[in-house]
């Protein structure tokens, strides 16, 4: 067993900082270099997963929090290093003669890939923990993709409802992506602001209490386009606009393969049984789970939902279901369905019969 609380051992959790030098050279020189990102993000890594294998080690989880501060760290100071990222790009291609569409739009990719792949997994595991600073910087790295509203939606409807029609990003066995997508985007904001009219009835307030966090989503998503504004004027929100959507595509991209046909059975009181290592799809790839800070070890982060992720565990295929490749390279199968259906359907239909052989009425196809 590694010795987690070293900072060799948290080290390779820092490959995200590797994007910072390609985005600064995608943007001052534009070419064929603005797509240095998303190649590092997902084919460099991809490709090094293949070279260094897979990691089932598990850590102690009695590992004193003291001991994870180098793996903490990365995560702390990534909302200054991502705003730098986004204003800079936009200071400098708003002012940038010469740039063709082609580019900027790349480039904007390219930046929304960081924001979305690194920038949205690390708010994710912000907004999990008690520590009122890192769920801050959680909110404000949501709100730097205009997607906010995604902590009401993980914490509150998600983590609760994962595997049921409840829960809109538990992505239907058939279901392609691009449907997937458009559905999860008009779906979630109305399921979060539900989810917080409920939480506040219950204590006798109503939906538009100053508590209601949506007050404070809407504050900081203004304050994020208004610095977009003063540093690009309404071109510079355009860009903004266009990484946000880049960001939000990669997160959902993620979500969809997390859970993929996989649903929790309604037991005879009507209730669904509760979420299991089963019910999540994992990944125990070294380098991707590195980038995603073993986002991957899915399975564990569903039954701890607060364990940092240094500590989170891998299972067998006994206990959980298995992606052959990780995350990155599996969300580019996902953007072709006829190629993820072939790879995926099958495995969707071995884990019926290996954790529910007695059940024959499934949900229908995208369903």
């Amino acid at each position: 067993m590694s010795d987690t609380g070293s900072i060799r051992a948290a080290l390779p959790f820092w490959l995200s900082l590797g994007l910072l030098p390609l985005a600064a050279i995608g943007v001052t020189q534009g070419g064929w270099t603005v797509v240095l990102m998303p190649l590092y993000a997902w084919m460099l890594v991809s490709l090094l997963d293949l070279v260094l294998g897979l990691n089932k080690e598990n850590p102690d989880t009695a590992t004193d929090e003291g001991r994870l501060v180098w793996y903490r760290v990365v995560t702390l100071i990534w909302f200054p290093l991502q705003v730098v990222v986004i204003y800079g790009a936009i200071w400098w291609v708003s002012r940038r003669e010469g740039l063709g569409w082609v580019e900027v739009v790349a480039l904007m990719f390219g930046i929304g890939v960081a924001s979305g792949t690194v920038g949205i997994v690390y708010a994710h595991e912000l907004l999990h923990q008690k520590n009122r600073v890192e769920r801050w910087l959680g909110d404000l790295l949501l709100a730097t993709v205009l997607y906010s509203h995604f902590r009401t939606e993980h914490l509150l409807v998600h983590h609760t409802h994962v595997g049921t029609p409840r829960d809109a990003v538990s992505a239907r066995y058939n279901e392609g992506f691009h449907r997937f997508f458009v559905r999860v985007l008009l779906a979630c904001p109305g399921s979060a602001w539900r989810a917080e009219a409920e939480r506040l009835a219950k204590v006798g307030r109503p939906v538009w209490h100053r508590s209601n966090p949506f007050w404070r989503y809407g504050a900081l998503q203004v304050l994020a386009l208004g610095a977009a504004f003063v540093v690009g004027g309404w071109y510079g929100v355009g860009l903004f606009v266009m990484q946000a959507f880049f960001a939000v595509w990669q997160l959902e991209l993620t979500n969809y393969i997390e859970h993929y046909g996989l649903v929790r059975q309604r037991l005879p009181n009507g209730k669904y049984e509760p979420v299991k290592p089963h019910h999540s799809w994992n990944a125990p790839h070294k380098a991707s789970n590195w980038l995603l800070i073993n986002l991957q070890r899915h399975s564990d982060h569903h039954y701890k939902p607060d364990r940092r992720f240094p500590l989170l565990q891998t299972y067998d295929e006994a206990e959980a279901p298995m992606l052959p490749f990780g995350y990155p390279a599996m969300t580019t199968l996902a953007m072709i369905p006829p190629l993820w259906r072939r790879r995926m359907n099958p495995r969707v239909r071995a884990w019926r019969r290996q954790f529910y052989p007695g059940v024959t009425e499934w949900p229908k196809a995208g369903h």
